[in-house]
């Protein structure tokens, strides 16, 4: 009508062998609750809200493991009613993964110390990691994580363990993330150009996306472009190709 025509979503790209494992440090929602006048909480609601959505979309597109930077053990530092409202969420997403996790086939793996969650809490995430164990698409949710945490967390398994020389396979068989290959490409959201402590043993040879979407807006179409634009790299892992 009038000559104008509606936008076409962009063509999906479906993943291959080499688009294994996507991760995203989704940020953005404070800023994005802040631009429409709403408190940071109405942010994170509606940034839960995304990450349903693009963690269906992943694997729409055979992307076979998903992580997510959920919060990390800095998050702490923020307002109470803050945090207190994120783990809100976290309670009422565990109630969503029991809706979809046989249907999408997901298999659930909470990233990070437990320790500091009230043991109702825990409890919960063990039992939904338990009962998700049998499907096949990883789902890494990284609660109260941080990069460098898990590598001493590694190390320490290891001194318990009796190891008195360690190779990058002990580590890496004692990460968090020893279930599934390291990321092929992480995505960032909200303008910010850093990996702020995720993912820092994994992440070694990851090809990195940044882009200035506020995660609450990212879409379908914003992991398009971001997987367009790392079938565009050639990644050499310190080889010449």
């Amino acid at each position: 009508m009038f000559g104008i025509k509606k936008k076409q979503k962009s063509e999906k790209i479906m993943a291959d062998e080499n688009l294994k494992h996507i991760a995203f440090i989704m940020d953005g929602n404070g800023r994005w609750a802040k631009q429409k006048g709403m408190p940071r909480e109405f942010g994170h609601k509606k940034g839960a809200e995304t990450m349903k959505n693009i963690v269906r979309y992943c694997g729409s597109i055979n992307v076979n493991c998903v992580t997510v930077y959920a919060f990390s053990t800095e998050n702490w530092k923020r307002p109470e009613a803050e945090v207190n409202a994120i783990m809100e969420l976290l309670g009422q997403y565990i109630d969503y993964l029991y809706t979809v996790m046989e249907k999408d086939d997901i298999q659930v793996h909470f990233l990070g110390d437990k320790g500091r969650f009230t043991p109702e809490l825990r409890a919960r995430l063990e039992k939904a990691e338990a009962d998700s164990a049998k499907y096949s698409k990883i789902l890494n949710v990284a609660l109260n994580y941080g990069g460098r945490d898990e590598i001493v967390h590694a190390v320490n398994a290891l001194i318990k363990q009796g190891k008195t020389e360690i190779t990058e396979q002990d580590i890496e068989a004692n990460l968090y993330t020893s279930h599934c290959p390291p990321p092929d490409l992480i995505v960032r959201t909200a303008g910010e150009i850093r990996t702020s402590n995720f993912l820092m043993w994994q992440g070694a040879y990851s090809e990195l996306y940044f882009t200035d979407v506020l995660w609450p807006d990212f879409s379908e179409e914003d992991v398009d472009n971001a997987v367009k634009e790392y079938y565009k790299r050639t990644r050499r892992f310190g080889a010449v190709v």
